[in-house]
């Protein structure tokens, strides 16, 4: 492990035990997505299933976290809007933006809630890395950030990746989602995260043509270097 994640070695498990590694084609409808993974997180509690990241896309929808302001969703008519038990307010998901539900079981983690989000953000800094985008944390501002720069424009500061999770009995679920090539205007129905003064972007907005495929290698790589070795395994639903 390089010197840059190792004060997230906490999260490997002493066991060596593997992570099932999941991943969904097609768009798979949320509301069924939210209780296949609170029931794997249950089993999970109980210790009748093994650890698992699930990565998927969702069609056009906005979800209230349990933070969520009510003047901060725009266009309440554009999309569903979907209440969530996860930390945080409103985010979009929909195709092009790849989501991870992160089901951990932080018994065997440290229980460090803190440091856990610190750790996904650190996961998604390097899966960023790894397509030569740097990667940000900003001081109030949950997330990843990079610097965006359109043409003729100057320097801001655009969000790439949000974070937000809910733990029950000690495990994890919900998790991240990566903005690789959504519709950026379907954010225009919402306040992202409550944050008015920043905007979003993409790995494609970037300039950088990623498929789906090589975010999801750079995602995976970039968690077994925090949190341990995969395993590949069926989705839950």
């Amino acid at each position: 492990m390089s010197s840059s994640v190792s004060p997230y070695s906490t999260f490997l498990r002493s066991d060596q035990a593997q992570t099932q590694w999941a991943v969904s084609t097609g768009l798979v409808d949320y509301p069924a997505a939210v209780a296949a993974m609170e029931a794997r997180a249950a089993a999970i509690a109980e210790g009748q299933a093994s650890e698992m990241v699930w990565l998927l896309e969702h069609p056009p929808l906005y979800t209230a976290g349990i933070s969520a302001k009510g003047d901060d969703l725009l266009a309440p008519g554009r999309f569903p809007v979907f209440e969530s038990a996860r930390g945080g307010q409103y985010t979009y998901h929909g195709p092009g933006q790849r989501v991870a539900y992160v089901m951990l079981d932080l018994r065997e983690r440290g229980r460090d809630v803190h440091a856990f989000v610190a750790a996904l953000e650190a996961w998604v800094i390097s899966a960023l890395s790894r397509f030569n985008v740097d990667g940000q944390i900003k001081p109030g501002r949950v997330g990843v950030w990079v610097d965006g720069k359109a043409p003729g424009a100057p320097t801001r500061e655009d969000k790439i990746a949000a974070i937000g999770v809910k733990l029950r009995r000690w495990v994890s679920f919900h998790g991240i989602s990566l903005n690789v090539e959504p519709d950026l205007s379907h954010f225009d129905g919402i306040v992202p995260c409550g944050i008015r003064e920043h905007g979003v972007t993409s790995l494609v907005d970037l300039g950088l043509p990623v498929t789906m495929d090589e975010a999801d290698a750079a995602l995976r790589s970039g968690f077994e270097a925090i949190f341990g070795s995969t395993i590949e395994a069926k989705p839950p639903l």
